[in-house]
């Protein structure tokens, strides 16, 4: 399943495979990776260049179909539940660009620290209200766990179909 034979041309697209879906699944617990997409390229690869046939093309699809669903849940999800808490739009972005200075200002745990600190204060800044500012901000990390959880989620359950294409070819 997973041993390389150097002169066959699938074994090698396997291991690359297998290299692009671990890293992604990593990369949805690492912010600063693009886990999704290197899951379903990782897929993709294999589907388009292992010579699997039908199965590939069925893996492929299928794998293309979770990413889609995934991509639509992680964002339409928390952003649903951060409307009906008031949280707006601006006050994220600029969160998030609070998360990549803190990540700078202190390697790695800045990024949660510069999220925080910046949807906090700009909710202050707005609401003018310490308590409510800390209530958005409590909606705000909610939300991106939620979204990293489904966005897991997502990676996962391409993985299992890859996997699941790789014992049956």
């Amino acid at each position: 399943m997973f041993c390389v034979d150097p002169t066959d041309s699938s074994g090698l697209v396997t291991l690359i495979s297998t290299a692009a879906v671990v890293v992604g699944v990593l990369g949805v617990l690492i912010p600063m990776l693009p886990g999704l997409l290197l899951c379903w390229a990782g897929v993709a690869v294999w589907a388009i260049f292992g010579g699997h046939g039908a199965t590939g093309w069925a893996v492929g699809i299928a794998a293309t179909v979770v990413l889609a669903l995934g991509f639509a849940a992680k964002y339409l999800v928390p952003g649903r539940n951060l409307q009906r808490a008031g949280v707006s739009n601006l006050t994220l972005l600029l969160g998030g660009v609070f998360a990549i200075v803190g990540f700078f200002v202190i390697p790695v745990v800045g990024l949660v620290l510069g999220f925080v600190l910046g949807v906090f204060l700009v909710e202050l800044a707005r609401r003018g209200d310490a308590a409510k500012a800390w209530q958005a901000t409590k909606h705000a990390l909610k939300a991106a766990g939620v979204s990293m959880l489904i966005e897991l989620a997502t990676a996962l359950l391409i993985t299992a179909i890859w996997l699941a294409g790789v014992w049956f070819a």
